[in-house]
């Protein structure tokens, strides 16, 4: 179910999650629920009547009229810099949604899944790996999440959290890594994808979310592996 209209949505709590980014929760009356991989539509509107749209991913989901994004800043946007650094508790702006049913992971599905990341291509991710983790999914969760440096990653210490529970996890660094981290540092290549996921013959359902470039290498590589290109799917931000 979706809402056919903007809804009016009340900041509730907001925290950095990086240096970076904000994790922000919203109360919205009238949110009808939503799957886990699912976005919304944020409007702002000036006082001089100016209006700006953007999609963000939601990592949260379910029944309730509490949502949780999180949102990373993006240079000279015109949205991402006023919820990340200006943005209060108490302050509205309007959201539609949910939307999306294609990037989206139901508790029934019993195939192993694989989750791939790009930076704040995460957040969707995380809806389906903390929804995984609360339910009584026994279908093995595997998360490749590449980031520039650990101080990069959105919602690290919930992640590692994951990873002792529920998550198979395997961390990138594409610029910095930790002290005395022992894989290659930069770009994935189509080897270290191929080792880092699930083989073809586990038949995974694969997504992967992130800038445009990251995800079309991330999904060329899976596909050039042997995964079936109807079980790779994809979501992307950015040119």
């Amino acid at each position: 179910m979706r809402t056919t209209g903007w809804l009016p949505a009340r900041i509730a709590a907001v925290r950095p999650t990086t240096s970076h980014a904000r994790v922000l929760t919203l109360d919205v009356a009238g949110w009808p629920g939503n799957d886990p991989g699912q976005h919304l539509d944020i409007r702002l509107t000036a006082e001089d009547g100016y209006q700006a749209e953007r999609s963000y991913s939601i990592a949260s989901s379910g029944p309730g009229e509490r949502v949780e994004l999180a949102v990373d800043t993006v240079p000279d946007g015109e949205v991402s810099p006023y919820l990340v650094q200006a943005a209060e508790v108490g302050d509205m702006l309007e959201v539609k949604g949910p939307l999306g049913a294609y990037f989206v992971w139901h508790e029934t599905d019993t195939d192993p899944v694989q989750l791939i990341a790009g930076g704040s291509g995460i957040v969707p991710l995380l809806a389906m790996a903390r929804a995984h983790d609360r339910s009584a999914s026994t279908a093995p969760f595997r998360l490749l999440y590449s980031v520039r440096t650990p101080g990069d990653a959105l919602y690290r210490d919930e992640i590692l959290g994951l990873s002792q529970r529920s998550l198979d996890l395997t961390w990138a660094y594409t610029r910095e890594a930790p002290e005395g981290w022992a894989e290659p540092v930069g770009r994935l290549t189509a080897d270290r994808v191929a080792a880092a996921t699930w083989p073809p013959s586990q038949r995974p359902l694969t997504f992967i979310c992130g800038p445009t470039r990251f995800v079309e290498a991330a999904a060329d590589a899976m596909v050039a592996a042997g995964h079936d290109p109807a079980r790779v799917r994809t979501e992307r931000f950015g040119g």
